[in-house]
């Protein structure tokens, strides 16, 4: 780990809808300055309400989220979400999308231009930076969206699920990818995912979250030198091990657990 450091830390967080429907319940954990977390478990089990919530788009029923010492419950630009549509303006160029994540920054354009194009070269998109959004592939427009989200230097950034539309191929491209950037970046990254297989290749620390309402079952900690190899013994035994606690959390989560619709009906409801 990159440091010891307190970035995030949240202390029995619990989220209910309408008073009394409950989807997330006594969340504690902390978060170290520059680790990568993933949070896992199933569908439907409350994973992007709880993102929702410490970015500041949902506010807890009950619990803290504290920054750096300090409680937080509104949004800001010192958390940035990265969604499961890349959420991009399909009447704007690559470059406008990402000057887009500098609207309220009090710099000139010339600077903007500059970041922009930095994090365009970061994300491999240079050469792409005024081509319409409609021409790019899905992984070239979730590219976009990391360049956005990225150029703001937020210091953490939620990532929901944000390779779950792509096919393979792209999957394991921007995993590579990603991985390179938070290592020059040193940004705190909180990712949900459904994929146990993503979440050792890329996290420091692996939460598993129950159905809902969703409490943390497991935590672990990855120590595998990167870039990680699925082969690895070590990769593998861990792979079981979540294997084993997600199968047998999913047989009990049949009658509990909500649709990705239901939850987003939910959250837009509650913004």
């Amino acid at each position: 780990m990159r440091s010891t450091n307190c970035v995030l830390e949240l202390v029995n967080v619990s989220k209910s809808f309408n008073n009394d429907f409950e989807v997330i319940k006594d969340i504690s954990f902390k978060v170290k300055k520059g680790e990568f977390v993933c949070l896992i478990g199933p569908s439907g089990c409350g994973k992007t309400v709880l993102l929702y919530t410490i970015a500041g788009l949902l506010s807890p029923t009950s619990g803290k989220i504290s920054k750096n010492g300090q409680e937080i419950n509104l949004i800001g630009p010192d958390r940035i979400m990265v969604f499961q549509d890349h959420m991009l303006f399909p009447w704007k160029s690559v470059i406008e999308n990402v000057l887009f994540g500098l609207i309220n920054f009090k710099i000139s354009q010339s600077e903007k231009i500059i970041k922009a194009e930095k994090y365009l070269e970061m994300v491999g998109l240079s050469n792409f930076k005024n081509w319409p959004i409609h021409k790019l592939s899905g992984g070239m427009k979730q590219r976009v969206a990391f360049a956005r989200a990225l150029v703001a230097d937020p210091e953490i950034l939620l990532m929901d699920e944000p390779f779950s539309a792509l096919d393979s191929i792209s999957r394991r491209h921007l995993r590579k990818n990603l991985i390179e950037i938070w290592q020059k970046t040193k940004q705190t990254i909180l990712f949900v995912t459904h994929s146990m297989d993503e979440a050792i290749y890329l996290a420091d620390t692996i939460y598993v979250m129950s159905s809902r309402p969703t409490t943390i079952l497991k935590s672990y900690s990855v120590t595998l030198p990167r870039p990680r190899n699925a082969s690895n013994h070590v990769f593998v035994k861990l792979l079981k091990k979540l294997d084993h606690v997600i199968e047998t959390e999913f047989n009990l989560d049949l009658n509990t657990s909500l649709s990705q619709a239901s939850i987003n009906k939910l959250i837009i409801n509650n913004l």
